[in-house]
């Protein structure tokens, strides 16, 4: 092995099929295979067509990616995939994958955790990450706050969404705007031209009683939907690109609100933010101001880097090797409740994991 790992890591928690090829935290294949467009028409993402789509794309991406690379399957030092959380369904497609090349090319496989490489993946933009690091991520299944003192063994929960994550709600809302899916992108660039404070929509949790670092859409969302709804019902024009900006302030400040002040009091000067809505232009010019006046310096990875990939796994898997982590065994199963405290999957080690595991196992 180099000095720097080759690692090839494998994400499918849900509706892309991501491989990427990282060394050490250098990028060298990013390759995705998205099946949202199987989705669009059922207004969300279905768990069957998403595992049928990873179980087509796999061998595919998989050979893009290595190609993009310039490397052969054989020069690779390690390959990671993601353990969990996602759907359980979509998270086996990735595993079996990876077990099957782990052992195949008798290669140490490492099972991580989805958010974990999602706070990982900005090696890839910024260099190493700061120790600890505040994480603000945000997606269609998760917004949280998060804690790492150690990117590979060290990650502390410090305040998550009690009922629909951020990501969630933009679609919701973008479904009662008609807007179609997925709803952030087409959110974000209506309320562009829209009004962000012409609706005063609520800010969810953000009372002195509240929990200071925990989040609530869901209140939001149902604001929303009311006063469209009584807007339609008196015959009146819903202003869209003004629901959208004030939609989107809404969610935007109470994230950017929460993640500043969990850094002031751990007394943390850098926040980075990851996760698909990492990727909305208010999320970043809002963060970039709130943290600017409070001194921390703010990390976002490009776009193309904060939805799921699996450039971020193998950035995660090449950390592991790099601090010289115990790989995962062949027997790793697919986790979709993998809590975050567990930034990988660790294997018991009494025994050779390549060659002393029966075939059976493979696609535990």
């Amino acid at each position: 092995m180099a000095d720097e790992p080759l690692v090839l890591g494998i994400e499918t928690s849900c509706d892309e099929t991501g491989v990427g090829i990282v060394r050490g935290t250098t990028l060298l294949a990013n390759a995705v295979a998205s099946s949202v467009d199987a989705h669009a028409r059922f207004g969300g993402v279905v768990p069957e067509i998403a595992s049928r789509a990873h179980l087509e794309a796999m061998v595919p991406t998989i050979e893009r990616a290595l190609s993009d690379a310039g490397v052969s399957a054989r020069d690779l030092d390690g390959i990671a995939v993601t353990a969990g959380p996602g759907l359980a369904g979509a998270l086996l497609v990735g595993v079996s994958a990876a077990k099957a090349y782990a052992y195949a090319l008798d290669k140490p496989l490492y099972g991580v955790n989805h958010l974990a490489s999602h706070i990982c993946v900005d090696q890839l933009e910024h260099g190493p990450l700061p120790e600890p690091t505040m994480a603000l991520l945000v997606s269609g299944g998760h917004s949280s706050l998060l804690l790492a003192p150690d990117i590979t063994s060290d990650v502390r929960p410090m305040g998550a969404t009690i009922d629909d994550a951020a990501g969630e709600a933009f679609d919701k809302i973008a479904r009662v705007l008609n807007l179609g899916f997925p709803g952030g992108p087409v959110i974000d660039r209506l309320a562009k031209e829209g009004d962000p404070d012409a609706i005063a929509f609520p800010r969810g949790l953000t009372g002195p009683r509240d929990p200071a670092y925990d989040f609530s859409f869901s209140g939001l969302k149902t604001a929303v939907a009311r006063w469209v709804e009584a807007r339609r019902n008196a015959g009146e024009d819903v202003p869209v690109r003004d629901v959208a900006a004030s939609f989107q302030e809404a969610v935007v400040d109470v994230l950017t609100r929460k993640a500043v002040r969990a850094c002031k009091d751990q007394g943390v000067d850098h926040l980075m933010i990851g996760g698909g809505v990492a990727a909305n232009s208010r999320l970043r010019a809002l963060a970039e101001e709130r943290c600017e006046r409070a001194g921390i310096r703010l990390r976002v990875p490009r776009p193309g880097l904060c939805t799921d990939n699996g450039a971020m796994v193998a950035a995660l898997g090449a950390e592991m090797v790099a601090r010289n982590r115990p790989a995962s065994d062949l027997e790793l199963s697919a986790d979709s409740s993998l809590p975050v405290t567990d930034p990988h999957v660790p294997g018991n080690h009494d025994h050779d994991h390549l060659h002393e595991i029966s075939k059976e196992n493979l696609y535990s």
